[in-house]
């Protein structure tokens, strides 16, 4: 319902204000029901009931539906339970050892040093990031709905490595901030980060959230956050700090408006790892590139859950969801950066086919490395019929899977006799 023309208390919008709201900003965000009530469709097991009945080895069939995401994967329980037997056992060994070094020395060992060393954002990351975003309960996001979502951006002063030499200064600033935006606007900070590099190495934060209204400590969010950041980060040069508070944060409406459902968020958080002038982004800079001074993860969310309902089904509906969603993905023509060399066939070939053996390899050798051009080549997804597809709406596209499904299962019973 919208609140009366004419005036309004501090922070609070007009009736015309929350009707140009609706017009812009239609979200349509699957709520938790419709992905349970889409999931109650699928054709779900068949098991024999009684003390007669054993379970088999080999991998079950499970399809997931979140609000924009349908996967199909297997799991062998057994093979998983001999996994975690060999990972007991292994620790109960560590657990001996480190019981025979505290009794012969009367302390624990040290930690040991980190040794891993991160130098950019890895693809299995990027993947798993873009199925996690599409597994989230946004609609706690967007129940105001005169409130609209925001691309808010942290930035870091010129002379970052000041404050922060390594990664995790970054997470401290972070969870700083968050907390400071609790106690100043009495509510939860819910927003998904992504975290990138700029060109001059310095890091800077990515957060799409839902500004909120009216003032906190006499200040506008725009204001506020500015204030926020700068205070967290606190420079100790005060030249460098006061060209951080005017510069070093951006809120901006028209990219947060854009993330209308669960896939075009995660179209947005990972369009920048598809295209190659972009890729310096996920590069960590050098300062970095030490063991324990990486930046962790690359992007998380808070105050949101996942919201995914798994269903285990047939071998045969198994197979059947699995080849149709790799249809439906080949169907979307998706396409991926890649480089290839400039050269025939792909490979150096010599000038001089006559010349072989040990002359003909040194003069291959001695040619200069083939230049690589950009090409786009379709993008492979739901390999061997597993995998996960994301879309616009997963209860709706799990409504119409089990449809199909159904009507294919009917097909085959009436095939058989049954």
């Amino acid at each position: 319902m919208h609140p009366p023309h004419g005036d309004t208390p501090s922070g609070a919008l007009t009736g015309d204000a929350v009707d140009l709201i609706s017009q812009l900003w239609q979200p349509t965000f699957p709520s938790p029901e419709l992905v349970d009530q889409a999931a109650a469709l699928l054709p779900q097991v068949r098991r024999a009931a009684g003390p007669d009945h054993v379970l088999t080895e080999g991998p079950r069939t499970y399809i997931t539906i979140g609000p924009g995401v349908i996967s199909v994967r297997t799991k062998d329980f057994a093979r998983a339970q001999r996994t975690a037997e060999r990972e007991i056992a292994r620790r109960e060994i560590d657990v001996d050892l480190l019981t025979s070094f505290l009794q012969e020395r009367g302390e624990f060992p040290e930690d040991p040093e980190p040794t891993r060393v991160i130098s950019e954002w890895s693809r299995k990351s990027q993947t798993k990031m873009i199925e996690t975003y599409s597994a989230l309960d946004f609609t706690p996001m967007y129940t105001d709905p005169t409130r609209v979502p925001a691309m808010l951006t942290l930035t870091y002063p010129g002379d970052w490595l000041t404050v922060a030499p390594t990664g995790r200064a970054v997470k401290d600033h972070m969870k700083a901030l968050r907390k400071r935006y609790e106690r100043a606007w009495s509510e939860p900070l819910r927003c998904i980060w992504k975290l990138e590099f700029q060109r001059r190495g310095a890091p800077h934060v990515h957060m799409l959230m839902v500004p909120p209204h009216g003032e906190a400590d006499s200040l506008r969010f725009r204001e506020w956050v500015s204030r926020a950041w700068a205070d967290v980060v606190a420079h100790p040069d005060l030249e460098e700090y006061q060209r951080h508070l005017r510069a070093g944060t951006g809120v901006d409406y028209a990219e947060g408006l854009k993330a209308s459902d669960p896939r075009r968020v995660a179209v947005y958080f990972s369009k920048h790892s598809t295209f190659r002038d972009k890729a310096y982004q996920h590069i960590v800079p050098e300062e970095w590139q030490e063991p324990g001074a990486g930046p962790g993860r690359f992007w998380g969310y808070w105050g949101l859950k996942k919201k995914v309902v798994v269903t285990e089904v047939d071998q045969l509906p198994g197979t059947l969801a699995g080849r149709t969603l790799r249809r439906w993905s080949a169907a979307q023509q998706v396409t991926r950066q890649a480089s290839r060399p400039r050269v025939k066939g792909g490979r150096v070939v010599s000038k001089y086919p006559e010349v072989q053996g040990l002359a003909g390899a040194l003069l291959v050798e001695s040619r200069p490395a083939p230049k690589y051009r950009n090409t786009r080549t379709k993008a492979g997804r739901m390999k061997n019929n597993r995998g996960f597809v994301v879309v616009n709406s997963g209860p709706e596209m799990a409504s119409q899977l089990a449809r199909y499904l159904d009507q294919r299962l009917r097909d085959v019973n009436g095939q058989k006799g049954y």
